[in-house]
């Protein structure tokens, strides 16, 4: 009687308050971008593709426009669609949208938001600005980045001739001659396709980066602090990450030991002088920590999605021969067989150069792009968005766009080619995001690309048991990541 009628007053009270509660808390937040409707706790998970959230958000534009509010899980997020949004917040309002999330994401968690990946503010700014500089003395300085990769495309094509044209998957090839780049910038050495210690930490790195793109590493973007307590194989590759540091650390040991403040040898050796030289400053960047975390993200950054590019391009020319045998031609006309193509040939070389092109715009590696957070309330386009908001700039939506691509969804080299066959850019070619929070690997990355796919054309031409038809461009998986599908192939000497 009495008892059961007071609990059902208290609960109906607390229903109340906590509508009325949630009621005050949209009415602040009534000028949010629209969006579906969400529901307590899980948000819209429910209404978005696992498999594909980025076809979800392209539906939910249809009916919400270009910018939008998603809840994944209780976490708000506003989504923007299309070049002209994403643009306008990336570019036009660069120091508002430079947040980035303490995402707790296998592969940009645990950094206790140290590394340039998911840091913010001050730390972010002078790792960045140290770290895009270093990147571009090794461009330029001693041995630099670009004779570093012509040296390992040609440890790469070396071991694919040992193949004789025999069938066999590229992927763990390609991640070692990727990784190897990293490698050289890190700790300048390269290390044998064959080095235990080295196939040690590419298994490692493909583990983190398959768990970050399965079920359990999206629960666990979504519910870090929850997951922690759970079992589930997140933990093994906990372990296996230590494992990781502890390598980079008995490498950063292995510099100091041996460092010589006039001559840097590599990162490691610049950031190590950095250190030394602003220990008395309390605000400086320049510490152990950052330097292994900063590693940390040049190596799971650097290596899978570089790989994935470069094994998506060889499906590409595989699929279509008649591409393959054109940039062949211009690339003998330029290059000749024998020598290692260099930057310098970009400019000769247009078909080829339009062709990668097209290869990352179709692939659409990075479809959410990497989140950005807002650190306070800023307004965009006449919405306010509250501080601690997701923002994904879905450059899935730009590379794809009808208004923007004569044929957004075939693969078409014409895209970036003019009507006399020069090179054309395009402004909505986004495939390393735009603004200040850009790829910081971006020129590294152009440049591994170009390298090593106009030099394989040179000495080797593609194909597979199963012909051109038995290719399939459409990614294997995609979550974070558009991961394209594995094929045997086979590379014939020319």
């Amino acid at each position: 009687g009495i008892m059961e009628f007071s609990t059902t007053l208290i609960l109906a009270g607390l229903i109340l308050a906590l509508l009325w509660i949630f009621n005050v808390k949209n009415k602040t937040n009534r000028r949010l971008p629209p969006g579906p409707t969400a529901l307590p706790l899980i948000g819209n998970l429910l209404q978005i593709d696992k498999k594909a959230p980025f076809k979800s958000f392209v539906k939910f534009s249809e009916t919400y426009g270009p910018v939008m509010t998603v809840y994944l899980g209780w976490q708000r997020t506003v989504v923007l669609v299309g070049y002209d949004a994403v643009k306008e917040a990336l570019v036009d309002q660069a120091d508002d949208f430079t947040g980035r999330h303490g995402f707790s994401s296998i592969t940009y968690g645990w950094f206790n938001l140290s590394g340039i990946g998911s840091s913010n503010g001050e730390r972010w700014r002078q790792l960045r600005r140290f770290t895009l500089t270093t990147l571009r003395d090794f461009g330029m300085g001693r041995k630099g980045m670009e004779e570093w990769i012509q040296e390992e495309s040609e440890h790469m094509r070396a071991h694919m001739l040992k193949l004789k044209g025999s069938p066999f998957d590229p992927t763990f090839l390609l991640s070692c001659t990727v990784s190897n780049v990293i490698c050289c910038l890190v700790f300048s050495q390269r290390f044998s396709y064959e080095d235990k210690q080295f196939l040690r930490l590419l298994t490692i790195l493909s583990h983190i980066g398959k768990l970050n793109s399965s079920p359990v590493g999206q629960m666990y973007n979504l519910f870090s602090k929850l997951m922690d307590h759970l079992p589930g194989p997140h933990h093994k590759v906990f372990a296996e990450y230590e494992e990781v540091r502890k390598f980079i650390k008995m490498k950063i040991q292995e510099h100091k030991d041996t460092l010589d403040p006039s001559s840097p040898r590599d990162y490691i050796d610049s950031f190590l002088i950095r250190i030394n030289q602003e220990k008395e400053i309390s605000t400086t960047e320049f510490h152990y920590d950052n330097l292994v975390s900063t590693i940390m993200t040049l190596f799971l950054a650097g290596t899978q999605t570089t790989s994935s590019t470069l094994r998506f391009a060889l499906s590409v020319l595989i699929k279509y021969p008649k591409i393959q045998e054109t940039m062949q031609q211009e690339i003998d006309s330029v290059t000749g067989k024998g020598r290692c193509p260099s930057m310098e040939d970009r400019k000769s070389l247009p078909f080829s150069l339009a062709v990668i092109h097209e290869m990352q715009r179709f692939l659409d590696l990075v479809p959410l792009s990497l989140p950005h957070y807002t650190l306070n309330d800023i307004s965009f386009r006449g919405y306010t968005i509250p501080k601690d908001t997701v923002i994904i700039p879905l450059l899935h939506s730009v590379l794809k766009e009808e208004k923007q691509w004569a044929t957004p969804r075939s693969f078409n080299p014409q895209h970036f080619l003019d009507n006399n066959g020069s090179f054309k850019k395009s402004p909505a070619f986004m495939p390393f995001s735009a603004g200040k929070r850009n790829c910081v690997g971006e020129s590294l990355a152009r440049m591994e690309l170009f390298i090593f796919i106009v030099s394989l054309l040179q000495d080797f031409t593609f194909s597979c048991a199963g012909g051109p038809d038995s290719i399939n461009l459409i990614p294997e998986y995609s979550s974070f990541l558009n991961v394209p599908c594995r094929y045997h192939i086979m590379a014939t000497p020319r």
